[in-house]
């Protein structure tokens, strides 16, 4: 798994425990792909990712969680894009043009 995120690939990021699926941080239609094109991904357990007991236990079918991973993402899409010289408001416009909105 290529991530720009974090080096971690063994371990869940949220409890710890060992990793077995990658998580888009922009996911949905289009959004799996644009992660997978600038490595906007983490490795979680199953449990946290999709089939943790309660919603508010896991990414997906938990909405905030849902967007906090899509403003993560986007935060450090832009934080990539200007390291790499473009302005603040190059690298936004790129994200939505690319990604299709903002969630910032």
């Amino acid at each position: 798994m290529k991530s720009i995120v974090t080096d971690d690939t063994e371990y869940c990021i949220i409890c710890g425990s060992r990793a077995t699926c990658d998580h888009h941080l922009i996911f949905g239609t289009s959004g799996r792909a644009f992660s997978e094109k600038y490595g906007l991904k983490i490795r979680l357990c199953d449990a946290c990712h999709n089939t943790g007991e309660y919603v508010t236990c896991r990414i997906h079918d938990n909405p905030m969680a849902e967007h906090l991973s899509k403003m993560l993402g986007q935060a450090i899409f832009e934080l990539e894009m200007v390291s790499k010289g473009m302005t603040k408001t190059e690298a936004r416009d790129k994200m939505i043009a690319e990604a299709g909105r903002s969630w910032l």
